[in-house]
């Protein structure tokens, strides 16, 4: 599926971006060459974490080498968060700078007011769904399904897991039990890289996701579930009920509920129309 991959900042300058991480990144030197007159925005971005120890430090913190389209195709550039972007702009001694900053600013407000009302999310969420061509049936599960998943999430914290690594551990036993693949796996299936992979899922797929992961939540808060172990065999439990029914659905219907389509190439509500 296409991708809106630029933003125009000011003066026609143009900072190319990715949806990573449920985020957009931007491109370092994108940036560095909108905010300076650098014929070499690469060689001015080393400069700086050559002359500045403290950013240098903290850019690996910062930045995340993500696929970007090229002129050469795509590529793995240095992008940067929002958070990351401003330190950034913090080491480029330019007038330029001030309104990038306010850009940010802005963004930086939007982000609070949604925290505050977190309906505006939702809105912003299914704008963006619709602009990349989903249906408004598919919207409607997605956004359903991100709900149902940070509640399942939200069970894990409070019951004492910690590390990022755990929660994609417990998230790949449900995927495994319920489509016979982790995500990975998943992802090698449907052909797709650094996208989100429940972006690139039907409607089928999506309601066993959130099957597998509604099912794992009530058992964890049936049984009182505490610590990776107990959460595992629950994050087990819940996916195979799911799995099971995946499993009598196909009987009924006569074919695989995991499919090799993406929408990579054409937007989901095309390709519905396609195969109705």
């Amino acid at each position: 599926m296409e991708k809106n991959n630029t933003l125009a900042i000011f003066e026609h300058k143009k900072i190319r971006r990715t949806w990573f991480n449920e985020e957009w990144w931007f491109v370092a030197i994108d940036i560095v060459g909108a905010l300076t007159d650098s014929n070499n925005p690469s060689g001015y971005l080393k400069d700086m974490r050559r002359r500045d120890e403290s950013f240098k430090e903290g850019w690996v913190q910062i930045a995340t080498p993500l696929e970007i389209e090229t002129e050469g195709g795509r590529q793995k550039i240095n992008c940067v968060s929002t958070k990351g972007a401003f330190r950034l702009i913090q080491s480029i001694p330019s007038k330029k700078t001030e309104p990038f900053k306010q850009w940010l600013a802005e963004v930086g407000y939007d982000r609070v007011k949604e925290i505050e009302n977190p309906e505006l999310a939702q809105k912003r969420m299914k704008e963006t769904y619709k602009a990349k061509g989903y249906s408004d049936d598919w919207i409607e599960k997605r956004a359903r399904g991100i709900a149902i998943r940070d509640e399942l999430t939200d069970e894990w914290k409070q019951r004492g897991l910690k590390r990022q690594k755990d929660y994609s551990i417990l998230t790949a036993e449900i995927s495994k039990a319920t489509f016979d693949m982790t995500p990975k796996e998943y992802k090698e299936f449907k052909r797709i890289k650094q996208e989100n992979l429940r972006d690139h899922m039907d409607d089928l797929e999506l309601i066993f996701s959130m099957l597998g992961e509604r099912v794992s939540t009530e058992i964890t808060r049936t049984e009182d579930s505490q610590g990776f172990n107990e959460l595992e065999d629950s994050a087990k439990r819940g996916g195979k009920v799911a799995g099971n029914a995946r499993k009598e659905t196909e009987k009924e219907i006569k074919r695989k509920v995991s499919t090799k389509n993406n929408f990579l190439k054409q937007p989901e509500s095309k390709k519905r129309l396609k195969n109705k």
